[in-house]
């Protein structure tokens, strides 16, 4: 059975922006692929907003979450397995949801950049 984890995670994130809060992602630094700035790293973890003003390309799957941002003025890929994630709250109110540390079985593979989303411009015809 697969884990439950990364449908709440998703799930979380989408009510917390639907209720016009701040998402928090809460990270453990210390499991193997997190990939995020070292310079704000504190006791081994790591608070990131991940509200879409603040970040881009935002992709969550079943192992990994992705997204960009920028740090400083520089901007960085940031990667974090499912199994790195802690919690998932409100920045306003703290709601949201806390896990337990859990160890991964196996690192997973780190997933593809999605492409974007092409759409065309809508366009009308005159019918006669």
């Amino acid at each position: 059975m697969t884990s439950q984890k990364p449908y709440l995670v998703r799930a979380i994130y989408e009510w917390l922006l639907d209720n016009q809060f701040t998402p928090y992602l809460l990270v453990n630094t210390t499991i193997e692929g997190v990939q995020v700035p070292h310079d704000y790293i504190n006791d081994d973890k790591i608070v990131l907003n991940i509200t879409p003003g603040a970040i881009s390309n935002f992709h969550a799957d079943n192992e990994w979450v992705s997204f960009s941002a920028r740090f400083s003025g520089k901007p960085m890929e940031l990667f974090v397995p499912i199994s790195a994630i802690l919690a998932i709250y409100s920045k306003e109110n703290n709601e949201g949801m806390f896990f337990t540390d859990e160890e991964p079985s196996e690192l997973p593979p780190k997933p593809n950049k999605p492409s974007p989303i092409k759409r065309s411009q809508p366009s009308l015809k005159v019918v006669k």
